[in-house]
């Protein structure tokens, strides 16, 4: 098969530590960053396999959840203390426990 060239820009620093490793691994650079390029490649193939159901089901979850209709609003008169702390909760985790002003509808 032939050869295609790829012309890549690297500062010197960086180009230095390529060429060490590359002798240091016994390959030219061109070989060395091959290599590298295909490791990492494989990497992110492999991990697009391991999560392409998951994607597939947000993906449909997304798509169900948009022929939903809007939920009616809700105050906090409306929900028990327990339901409270619940959302409170939950908006922790999401905006973290000392960010009250960034909340929608917090007051600040």
């Amino acid at each position: 098969m032939p050869k295609t060239r790829i012309s890549i820009s690297l500062d010197s620093d960086q180009a230095e530590r390529i060429r060490a490793h590359a002798e240091r691994a016994g390959m030219d650079v061109s070989a060395y960053l091959a290599n590298a390029a295909t490791q990492q490649m494989a990497e992110a193939e492999a991990a697009e396999a391991q999560f392409a159901q998951i994607d597939a089901a947000i993906v449909a979850a997304e798509a169900a959840a948009a022929d939903l209709p809007p939920l009616a609003d809700v105050a906090d008169d409306d929900l028990t203390e327990t339901e409270r702390r619940e959302v409170r909760e939950a908006m922790e985790l999401v905006y973290g426990p000392d960010s009250a002003a960034a909340r929608p509808g917090s007051a600040t």
